[in-house]
């Protein structure tokens, strides 16, 4: 049996919690530097340290909050392996979704390159959207349109703080 089937549920934590957090993260990033004139060189140098850094972060929160949940009776719900396995699976997945955004900054100018991550983040949230919705057997559509308004949400405001900081500074 492969690891991946028998840690089914370690595996989709991982992947969910690592992609979510991997466009999230980084399309809000782009969308704060673009707000106050970003460089390519910025932009990917941002985007390789939000990966890690961001990534480990994760990744040990994700180990914590496994580690304290308990069942009613006092009792843990993932034995070490499972907890360790999760921690692994959120890093690697928010590494690789993170820096796939460094590829549109690397072909083309940062203003048509911010727009393709844009794109290339709803894509890739939708996707997992519609699986999960699948999964949980309810409407796709519903959830998908949920995640979406959460992402511009976090683009928008991440957009402004870029905006305003660069006001400060610039005086």
């Amino acid at each position: 049996m492969s690891i991946f089937k028998k840690y089914t549920h370690q595996l989709k934590i991982g992947l969910s919690f690592g992609l979510t957090s991997g466009v999230i993260t980084t399309l809000g990033m782009i969308s704060g530097l673009s707000a106050a004139e970003f460089s390519k060189i910025v932009v990917i140098t941002g985007i390789i340290v939000l990966a890690f850094a961001d990534g480990l972060s994760d990744a040990v929160g994700i180990h914590l909050s496994e580690e304290s949940e308990t069942t009613l009776q006092g009792e843990k719900v993932h034995n070490q392996k499972e907890i360790w396995l999760t921690t692994l699976f959120v890093f690697i997945s928010k590494v690789i979704f993170a820096l796939t955004f460094i590829i549109p900054f690397l072909i083309f100018m940062p203003r048509m390159a911010l727009l393709i991550s844009i794109v290339w983040g709803i894509f890739l949230l939708t996707i997992l959207s519609f699986y999960i919705a699948k999964t949980n057997q309810e409407k796709p559509f519903k959830i998908i349109i949920e995640h979406i308004t959460l992402v511009f949400a976090v683009i928008i405001v991440t957009w402004l703080i870029g905006h305003f900081v660069s006001i400060l500074l610039n005086k």
